[in-house]
């Protein structure tokens, strides 16, 4: 099926009870077992599984190509859960440009337990040398948070591989729409779903997709079981809501962000603006060979400064400063104030949530906070 088509069925199930043609909300912590004791509905408890979570798990599994999926109450649990599921020592490799939440947690709970280093993960030479016998897995972001950095998928994966090394896959700003990471060879791919597959900004959700179900598989699948930080049904059951309109929400967030990119471009007060779709992007040649579309998150860097960027993102109206991303409004933000004082992000840059307002409403908006 197309991923149209697997986005409204794949986390539907009708009821038999009712008719519902949309699978009710299970509640229920617990569930009655048979006379012998056993469980002939194949739940036990809530914190095990939930009918709505199955569902949901299904769904994510199959946009992405994957044979199973583990989902979280947040990005940064299911992010947790892998580094988790790795055994001390492990030396793990991850960009020097991704999402701070994630690298703070790493450096932060991990520390002592793991050994890691950030790197230029696109400079295959970098990767190479820092590559040690204990490397038991490298940690892709693309395009990254903030700085839209490409990682070519496909030649980490190489190098890891023939040295028996684990790639997993942050692939939150693409979403399985614009970017399979497994069918490109990857190991495991990561969500933070309170972001586009949520996609209105009212729910928190984090998953994890394998394309096999190994060891490492099931070490991960102990870590939610047993951790228990996992969404609750009513957030599956909302998640799974959303997920019927991602491919075509998507559509409407890559093309406005294209044509605001190339608005901003052009506009004498940008420095620089960091979108896939530019000719003018780094790494527009990858993003062209390994997506299927752009995205909707762009960043720009505004003359001036910091002083100057501030002035803009204060003289926006339909852009409201606010932190996440993915929602059908678009949210702008300054990222290095967020990021803290180790921030590599520059301070006159400003994130973009590219929502799905009309695009001349957008522009307009820019044009009068540019001045």
């Amino acid at each position: 099926m197309k991923i149209e088509t697997i986005a409204i069925h794949a986390g539907n199930q009708k009821d038999e009870t009712s008719g519902a043609v949309i699978q009710p909300i299970v509640m229920s912590t617990t569930f009655e077992r048979a006379a012998d004791g056993s469980y002939d509905s194949g739940y036990i408890y809530s914190r095990s599984a939930n009918p709505n979570r199955t569902l949901l798990e299904n769904v994510l599994a199959k946009l992405e190509h994957g044979v199973d999926a583990a989902a979280f109450s947040s990005g940064n649990a299911a992010g947790m859960a892998v580094f988790q599921s790795l055994k001390p020592g492990t030396h793990v490799i991850l960009p020097d440009d991704m999402y701070h939440g994630l690298r703070n947690q790493v450096k932060t709970l991990f520390a002592g337990i793991l050994e890691f280093d950030f790197i230029n993960i696109n400079n295959n030479e970098v990767l190479k040398q820092h590559i040690k016998p204990t490397t038991g897995l490298i940690w892709v972001e693309t395009p990254s948070n903030p700085l839209l950095k490409l990682t070519d998928i496909k030649k980490v994966i190489n190098i890891a591989h023939e040295r028996g090394i684990k790639v997993a896959c942050d692939n939150t700003f693409a979403t399985p729409v614009f970017q399979q990471p497994l069918v490109l060879g990857a190991d495991l791919v990561m969500h933070s779903s309170t972001k586009y597959f949520g996609g209105h900004s009212d729910l928190m959700g984090g998953v994890l997709i394998t394309p096999a179900k190994d060891d490492w598989w099931v070490k991960i699948k102990q870590v939610q079981e047993m951790g228990g930080a996992i969404p609750s049904p009513m957030d599956c059951y909302y998640l799974v809501r959303s997920i019927k309109t991602l491919p075509y929400r998507m559509a409407g967030h890559a093309k406005n962000a294209q044509l605001l990119a190339e608005y901003l471009q052009k506009h004498p007060k940008v420095e620089a603006v960091m979108y896939p779709g530019l000719p003018t992007h780094p790494q527009h040649d990858i993003a062209k060979n390994q997506m299927l579309g752009f995205g909707g998150m762009l960043s720009v860097c505004i003359k001036g400064g910091e002083i100057e960027a501030r002035r803009v993102i204060n003289s926006l109206t339909l852009f409201t400063q606010a932190t996440s991303l993915g929602g059908v409004e678009s949210l702008i933000e300054h990222r290095a104030s967020v990021e803290g004082p180790d921030t590599k992000t520059p301070f006159n840059l400003l994130r973009i949530s590219v929502g799905l307002e009309h695009i001349d409403d957008l522009i307009a908006d820019m044009e009068q906070a540019l001045g």
